[in-house]
């Protein structure tokens, strides 16, 4: 009888609960009798030269605390399926024959694959070609469609939001103006998040269109009473009041954003003669261990994947609505992103705290508008309700003489 194999693989950029992730896989694989191949280097170890490593409870034990990925991980090279948001870039029919040759000569009766948006984009054509496979979303910025939450991105908040703490201190002790540049890309969830559980007073997102002059307004408020220090977030992804964005044009890739954050600090000093200093997290948010949260998470997606594997249901992609662990097609989940809505209960929590996000509303809560107002009566509709009380009286007078 032949041994029944079960791949696994981490593709994209990295970040906090990966090695969470492929020890779920093996211990529920094993428990079912399944031996798990590890691809090195995401989907570049599936073909010429393919490279792979088995992965048994033992040489696995101790990696659920460790951050980074022991298979290793790309976002460049032969599998790149998208160079921006909603752009699909077909692969090469051969590369994709290969990867379906190894998959079968190794005898792998279903594929992980552990990625964003674009790893996940070549998963689907994978999937189209008839290679079995299933997804697990991973992500720092939380913007994959059909899954409340992606793991690693509670990492990346916590911390965003210890980086925060730290600066409250120092902005507080030399009443300076701190701006914290925080990842996301396109969605403005980290910096949302970690804005509210960091005491942010600014917040910057890609949903929310922010003026200069209405952060200057915020300061100026805060400082009026007697708070002469202010935390700006700013998302690497937050468009300028002109509309643009600020990073670098890769050609055949996604453009690499960032720099927006000392951009901000300068214009602040320059309008409002303050000093202003910038922080750019970067890769930070993605390395160190994971948090609780995203351990369990990553651990739940990892055995649910199996679970996929074993019902044949390939083409899904594992998601979590709470408290439910379920799945959907990989399709519904890719090319297109899952952004903040500007509306939202986070939003609206930040609102009502105080938090400005750069926006006309700044400094209205948006908690007054569900107190509805008294309605105050227009003159001809007391003079209608008086004649009307007059005509009830005197009908009720005609009535109890008419008894007598």
């Amino acid at each position: 009888m032949s041994t029944k194999r079960i791949g696994i693989l981490t593709a994209g950029g990295d970040c906090p609960g990966l090695n969470a992730v492929i020890r779920g896989v093996v211990k529920a694989s094993w428990q079912l009798g399944y031996e798990c191949l590890g691809f090195l280097k995401g989907y570049e170890g599936l073909h010429d030269p393919v490279r792979y490593i088995t992965l048994t409870p033992k040489n696995t034990t101790g990696i659920l605390t460790q951050g980074g990925t022991i298979l290793g991980s790309t976002n460049k090279g032969r599998f790149a399926a998208t160079v921006g948001v909603q752009d699909r870039v077909d692969l090469d029919h051969d590369l994709i024959a290969g990867v379906a040759k190894t998959v079968e000569q190794l005898g792998i009766e279903g594929l992980v694959c552990i990625g964003g948006d674009g790893s996940l984009a070549v998963a689907q054509q994978l999937h189209e070609f008839g290679i079995p496979i299933v997804g697990v979303p991973k992500t720092i910025d939380n913007d994959l469609q059909a899954t409340a939450y992606t793991f690693g991105f509670a990492s990346a908040v916590a911390c965003a939001t210890d980086a925060l703490d730290r600066l409250h201190t120092t902005a507080a002790s030399h009443e300076r103006i701190m701006v914290l540049e925080v990842m996301g890309r396109h969605a403005g969830w980290i910096a949302l998040h970690a804005g509210i559980a960091g005491g942010g007073d600014v917040i910057l997102i890609p949903e929310i269109p922010w003026t200069f002059e209405n952060v200057c307004h915020k300061i100026l408020d805060r400082e009026a009473h007697d708070k002469h220090f202010t935390l700006v977030v700013v998302a690497e992804g937050a468009h300028l009041p002109t509309g643009e964005m600020v990073g670098e044009e890769r050609r055949g890739a996604q453009a690499r954003l960032g720099g927006i954050g000392p951009l901000v600090a300068r214009e602040i000093e320059t309008r409002l003669h303050r000093e202003a200093r910038c922080v750019v997290l970067g890769h930070l948010q993605r390395g160190g261990a994971p948090t609780t949260f995203d351990r369990v998470l990553a651990t739940e997606y990892g055995a649910h994947a199996v679970r996929l594997i074993v019902e044949e249901r390939f083409g899904e992609m594992i998601c979590y609505n709470p408290p439910e662990m379920g799945s959907v097609p990989i399709i519904e989940a890719v090319n297109q992103i899952r952004t903040v809505d500007p509306g939202g209960p986070a939003v609206q929590t930040a609102r009502a705290l105080g938090i400005c996000f750069g926006d006309c509303d700044a400094g209205h809560s948006p908690f007054m508008a569900r107190v509805a107002a008294p309605e105050v009566a227009t003159a001809e509709e007391v003079e209608l309700d008086a004649e009307f009380v007059l005509d009830m009286a005197d009908a009720a007078t005609e009535e109890a003489l008419e008894s007598c």
